[in-house]
């Protein structure tokens, strides 16, 4: 990483107050730079239109606080990434309103590695899990990180799979960095920040304020070239990520789901809005490959791929897994839809269990665990 600057003046820009953060951007451009601001004149501030306060906060910033932020970041592998940097992120920097600056908390070159954001529901399926994660760790594989929020449920589901693959994943959060959010993330958030960063736009010692959750969201959309979603409600934090990354000239995925799963209403919402239907891991490659110059991978094995498991199309393996539907399904319906008997079901039930393609779900049903393609076929 190239030599750090100064972050004294960009702090002060941070905790300057009486400045939305469209002025201090704008006060940037006017500028040229964080430590032309600190060192204008009272006159030159004032002539740029601030008030008395604003010039004051500049002038006499609070020392307190800029010395928790210093404090955190002459620690190791704590960087500060500003708008000058040549490690901020070029598809960041050209949304309509970037963060003036990131504490990343690990890697800061990652953030310039080609990304897929992953968002969804905070109290997914256990079925809502495992395609996110699967997800995670097939676009790992064919070379993306994967960018969440550290929340609970779907995000967090895809953070652990990127690390499981073995890739990089970024966690954009809604607090300061002085703590974690939600507090049962900390060792995921320390994983992270071996395996990628936990990043944030606010000053160390910032809280979990509702309304700076869905502001950080614009920053889980603009890194990335694209943004799945996986369970959402037909009102969520997930969604506006998705308008947001639709905003920023971004593409749009959603995993359909259960017309009877009230998480799958958001995703379905997108589907009818434009975004695209995505089945596996493949769709999502074929779409984003000409913007990253990331192909697929010559023999993907991850459920979300698109390996082609070899055996004849007609058996009653496949027969079986096709007459699944997403809702579970119980012996006898898996039987009259295929014809098979209640011995030969069980039987192939649990071989492909076994297997992973099948999952048991209450009541002595049983539903299709993996995200598989049309011609995909099963080797018991």
């Amino acid at each position: 990483m190239a030599t750090e600057p100064d972050p004294y003046p960009w702090l002060v820009l941070l905790h300057a107050q009486g400045l939305s953060h469209a002025q201090k951007l704008q006060l940037l451009e006017h500028t040229g730079s964080a430590s032309a601001v600190t060192e204008a004149d009272i006159a030159e501030l004032q002539a740029f239109g601030l008030s008395e306060a604003a010039v004051m906060s500049i002038k006499k910033p609070h020392a307190a606080l800029l010395h928790q932020d210093q404090k955190w970041l002459a620690q190791q592998r704590h960087h500060l990434v500003v708008w000058e940097s040549p490690e901020y992120p070029p598809l960041l920097a050209n949304i309509s309103d970037p963060p003036l600056m990131l504490f990343v908390a690990g890697d800061p070159e990652v953030l310039c590695h080609p990304q897929v954001a992953i968002v969804g529901s905070r109290n997914p399926s256990a079925q809502g899990r495992e395609n996110a994660g699967a997800f995670a760790e097939y676009l790992c594989r064919c070379g993306f990180a994967i960018t969440s929020g550290l929340a609970r449920g779907i995000d967090a589901a895809a953070h652990i799979g990127a690390i499981e693959a073995g890739g990089f994943s970024i966690a954009v959060c809604g607090t300061g960095l002085g703590s974690v959010y939600p507090k049962n993330h900390a060792a995921l958030a320390g994983q992270l920040s071996k395996r990628g960063a936990v990043i944030s736009e606010f000053p160390f010692a910032t809280p979990p304020y509702k309304a700076n959750f869905p502001r950080r969201n614009r920053i889980i959309s603009g890194l990335a070239v694209g943004t799945l979603v996986i369970e959402a409600a037909h009102r969520s934090g997930s969604l506006i990520t998705a308008r947001l990354a639709g905003e920023q000239g971004r593409e749009i995925f959603a995993l359909p789901g259960s017309i009877h799963n009230p998480m799958a209403r958001g995703c379905h919402r997108l589907i009818r809005d434009g975004a695209r239907l995505v089945e596996c891991g493949e769709d999502i490659i074929e779409e984003l490959g000409n913007l990253t110059r990331i192909t697929l991978p010559r023999t993907p094995s991850d459920p979300a791929g698109s390996t082609l498991i070899e055996r004849n199309p007609d058996t009653n393996f496949d027969k079986l897994l096709n007459s699944m539907g997403h809702d579970p399904s119980t012996v006898d319906q898996l039987c009259a839809r295929t014809g098979l008997t209640a011995d030969q079901v069980s039987a192939m039930l649990l071989l492909l269990e076994l297997r992973g393609y099948v999952k048991a779900a209450d009541g002595g049903r049983y539903l299709s665990s993996n995200i598989r393609r049309k011609n995909e076929r099963v080797r018991p």
